[in-house]
């Protein structure tokens, strides 16, 4: 349960906060529900049954170019974590269409589910952070692993969510903007 993801948005009275709970049985995902008071919008997943707003049935984009993609990301509460996941996203964004900053991980999650975004990587994530917005996402269709898409999200590897078509190219030039960023 997070029942604040986006507090600094809360605190400052900025869109872009919901409640987040997920359940987990034997280690994996199986509901989850993320709800967004400024939008009265609720999206709820479970396990092999699809994602819903508000009770309709969800579905990610299918962009397959990077170029035409609108990416969301977020930023860590430490200064230094932050200043790199700033020259990662400067090598990033001329590949990409745009960026978007919402402040709450369970959202960009829902973001990718609905199509607001195309995809979605973030680091330094807690796991109630992930949980339910990776469920939603999945059954929306998009494929949610590491930023290396090769394992599931954790809070070490990070995030990245998009569709199965366009994940592949997010991650790859993510992979390449990490290593020109510590090559600097």
């Amino acid at each position: 349960v997070d029942p604040i993801d986006g507090t600094v948005n809360y605190l400052y009275g900025h869109p872009g906060f919901a409640i987040s709970i997920a359940a987990e049985l034997d280690g994996e995902l199986v509901a989850g529900t993320v709800f967004d008071p400024w939008r009265d919008e609720l999206f709820c997943a479970s396990q092999g049954a699809g994602a819903t707003r508000n009770g309709l049935a969800i579905h990610c984009n299918t962009v397959e170019t990077p170029a035409l993609a609108l990416v969301a990301t977020g930023f860590s509460y430490r200064a230094e974590r932050r200043a790199r996941q700033a020259r990662v996203l400067a090598e990033l964004l001329p590949a990409i269409r745009d960026v978007r900053r919402v402040g709450s991980a369970a959202l960009d999650l829902c973001g990718v589910a609905i199509g607001r975004v195309d995809g979605y990587y973030e680091t330094d994530l807690n796991p109630w952070d992930l949980a339910a917005g990776t469920l939603i996402a999945r059954e929306a269709g998009a494929l949610v692993t590491d930023l290396a898409g090769e394992g599931p999200p954790n809070t070490t590897q990070g995030v990245l969510a998009a569709n199965p078509r366009l994940h592949g190219a997010l991650a790859a030039l993510l992979g390449e903007a990490e290593r020109r960023v510590s090559a600097a």
